[in-house]
């Protein structure tokens, strides 16, 4: 699939939209927090995946590797563009408090005060810890697989990764106490941390603006 997807073959986009957009849309959807930004990851990985096809090597396996380090690269760019629209804001005179986001999102989660703690914990991680996160954790990835992604060797992976779980870990909880002053704290009967536990499958409403090229499989 690799050749044909590097020659240009239409097909083979589709194939690895069917593939790959699911796991990626989780990882997207993950690091920024929005369905509808996340959506936006995937279509720009996608088109970018596709401009620049000439570059897929013809030997080797999974396209997956690739693509993860395209979308993080993608998600990159989002977060400038997001902290340059940030300051832009805070420049303007003020006209009311800003509805925020991810509070709609962590509605839809099974766990919300966790859910913020970890995105606001998450924010607080060097860039290089939280995309080995997100790409391990988060989007279940395998360590050599994200060491492909990022272009780090396994071994920097692990390290990351382990400091990137100590600091989570640290950051979530004291986001949690800070919240739940004066109030009786939750626990998770399970005894599971949803902070440091992979994804659980989220489903898209909208459509992905990538042209569908291959046709259904049977499962």
């Amino acid at each position: 699939m690799r050749e044909r997807f590097r020659a240009g073959d239409p097909t083979a986009l589709g194939e690895a939209y069917d593939a790959h957009a699911r796991v990626l849309f989780q990882y997207a959807y993950r690091m920024c927090g929005d369905r509808a930004a996340a959506e936006d990851v995937v279509s720009a990985t996608f088109l970018e995946a596709w401009r620049c096809r000439g570059k897929v090597r013809a030997e080797g396996g999974s396209l997956r590797p690739w693509l993860f380090g395209i979308a993080t690269n993608v998600l990159r760019g989002a977060a400038r563009e997001a902290r340059r629209r940030d300051a832009a804001l805070a420049r303007m005179p003020d006209r009311g408090v800003l509805p925020d986001f991810s509070d709609a999102v962590a509605s839809r989660l099974a766990d919300e005060e966790r859910l913020r703690a970890a995105r606001v914990a998450l924010g607080r991680l060097r860039r290089r810890e939280r995309e080995v996160f997100g790409l391990v954790v988060w989007a279940g990835l395998d360590y050599a697989t994200a060491g492909e992604a990022l272009g780090v060797p396994v071994g920097t992976v692990r390290s990351r990764l382990s400091r990137a779980r100590e600091r989570l870990r640290a950051l979530a909880e004291a986001e949690l106490r800070a919240g739940r002053r004066g109030r009786g704290r939750r626990t998770d009967p399970a005894g599971a941390d949803p902070l440091l536990s992979p994804s659980p499958p989220v489903s898209t409403g909208r459509t992905v603006l990538v042209p569908r090229t291959s046709p259904e499989k049977p499962a």
